[in-house]
């Protein structure tokens, strides 16, 4: 079956949706984690100069490493962009941030999938409610919109007001472009994938502290929220602190389902740190959330994982994989989204138009990618002007001549060979998301 185009249709629905959300007084709830990004401005010839001083062999990331000097740096950054691969590695030492600043231009952004995500629907014009980690000044001024609220004193309060005089946590970002030639040693690589490392200097994500006043506040007002977007314990190394952070929350999320029984709880995955902590969240997860979201790296290298590898160019064997995920983690639905397109898998959900989601966080993830920043509806509309992806035309029109177990609904991509910008589109894409939960 042809993919039939309705980016605009869903995009002119979007000031409606937003009215009934200020009506009733709904909100959309974004948790947990935030931080200040400290972005590389990349430069290619900048970056062969820091290889030729401080690369000592092949380039090479192994599982749970972490960059503790300069030597780690160019070895595991190297690989990452010479294979075009997104994830995440932990900074042990602030010493590599300050060298770094002799071989680069660095500037500053908001950080964190629920703080993306709030921004980028504050754009919108969508009222939203967040729990976040980091409170300082140089944080909260990115998201200074009337539209973003949060809790202090068991009060819905503007988050300006949450403001506290802590540093911001630290968390560096490198982007590199499709095109570049990267030179290791006597060898040249051209990047494949224009793709981003982000690499986390902060000790406070490890616990992933979450506010009970919070929670409670939630638990008191469950009726209000319309959908619950979860993220940001992908740095949580110790099983332990796990296991204690999962039975706060596990309580909290069976109170609002029994309070709001059509609340969708929707958790967005990462790359994590620690193998065995991932493992450990998605099973103790997967009763309590409706969807689970991911990129097509994250699908891949936790299929790989299992003894199940994808081939991402293939989408028989994307449904295949996301058949054995479900299996292992039993939620309702998983969302997957890529370069070229967005898929539910799943159990269909009643008064629930999936495709409007999957379409509008295309749509706002294109337009960050393309302008490089959170759009408004009207650059949004502007992004119109993309083509669709081809390769998300032709996996549509395989996925409709299949029979998967489970519902499937693909949405192509608005595309870009060459992004302007790589950092939060998936964060913006989930953000997107939410709107199709509001009833």
């Amino acid at each position: 079956m042809a993919y039939i185009d309705k980016y605009r249709e869903y995009l002119e629905s979007v000031p409606e949706v937003i009215d009934r959300c200020r009506a009733a007084g709904s909100r959309p709830v974004l948790a947990y984690t935030s931080n200040l990004d400290a972005i590389v401005k990349w430069d290619v010839e900048s970056f062969n100069r820091l290889l030729a001083d401080w690369l000592e062999e092949e380039p090479y990331c192994g599982e749970e490493e972490s960059v503790a000097d300069m030597h780690d740096f160019a070895r595991i950054v190297g690989y990452y962009a010479v294979n075009g691969l997104g994830g995440e590695v932990d900074i042990t030492s602030g010493e590599v941030i300050d060298k770094l600043k002799g071989y680069f231009n660095i500037y500053y952004g908001l950080g964190g999938t629920c703080a993306q995500g709030a921004a980028a629907l504050a754009a919108l014009g969508m009222p939203v409610m967040i729990h976040i980690t980091d409170q300082s000044r140089e944080v909260i001024e990115w998201m200074q919109e009337k539209e973003i609220e949060s809790v202090k004193d068991g009060r819905r309060v503007p988050l300006k007001d949450c403001v506290t005089d802590g540093p911001p946590l630290i968390h560096l970002i490198i982007q590199y472009n499709k095109g570049d030639v990267i030179r290791a040693g006597d060898k040249e690589y051209e990047v494949p994938v224009s793709n981003r490392l982000i690499m986390g200097y902060d000790k406070v994500h490890k616990i992933m502290p979450v506010r009970q006043d919070f929670l409670d506040y939630l638990e008191g007002h469950a009726q209000m929220m319309c959908s619950y977007d979860i993220s940001g314990f992908n740095a949580i190394v110790e099983p332990d602190i796990l296991a204690e952070r999962m039975e706060q929350l596990a309580k909290h999320y069976s109170i609002l389902k029994s309070r709001n029984p059509r609340l969708k709880i929707y958790f967005e995955s990462a790359h994590f740190i620690s193998a065995r902590s991932r493992d450990m969240l998605y099973s103790k997860l997967a009763g309590h959330m409706d969807i689970m979201g991911m990129n097509e790296e994250e699908l891949v290298d936790l299929t790989k994982k299992k003894a199940h590898p994808v081939d991402k160019d293939d989408i028989a064997s994307v449904i295949s994989g996301l058949d054995y995920m479900l299996e292992l983690y039993p939620v309702k639905g998983i969302v997957m989204h890529s370069k070229d397109y967005a898929l539910y898998y799943g159990e269909e959900m009643e008064g629930v138009d999936v495709e409007m989601g999957l379409t509008i966080g295309s749509l706002m993830s294109g337009t960050r990618a393309r302008i490089g920043r959170y759009g408004t509806i009207k650059d949004c509309r502007e992004s119109l002007e993309l083509p669709l992806s081809p390769t998300g035309i032709v996996f549509a029109e395989a996925l409709g001549k299949m029979e998967p177990r489970h519902t499937a609904v693909l949405v192509p991509s608005r595309y870009m060979e060459k992004p302007r910008y790589t950092i939060g589109l998936g964060d913006t894409f989930v953000a997107g998301m939410q709107m199709c939960f509001v009833r």
